[in-house]
């Protein structure tokens, strides 16, 4: 992989969550946003395969979880800064009135 190749990326600058070009491990990680030249790096505080999600921001239990620029899903517990945000920590906004 090249140097400078980005680990994650954010779709909008203010996303709450970036999105794993590559399995990533627990660790340093840079990335970018699509809609800027912003290169910000995070402390990855668990292993978050390719494609999924991870927190760039704290979630509160119960918070929008932002992708895309808009709300793609709500915190189903507290979510740290670096850590894998998957279905065990995160429901589809989309079905917010369904039973947990």
């Amino acid at each position: 992989m090249a140097e400078n190749a980005p680990d994650f990326l954010a779709h909008a600058t203010g996303d709450s969550v970036g999105v794993a070009v590559r399995d990533l491990s627990p660790g340093r990680i840079t990335g970018g946003f699509l809609d800027g030249t912003a290169a910000p790096d995070f402390e990855l505080l668990e292993p978050v395969p390719l494609g999924h999600k991870f927190a760039m921001t704290d979630i509160a239990d119960g918070a929008d979880v932002v992708e895309y620029g808009v709300r793609v899903g709500l915190a189903s517990r507290a979510v740290k800064v670096g850590e894998h945000v998957h279905v065990h920590n995160m429901r589809s906004a989309r079905w917010q009135n369904s039973v947990a």
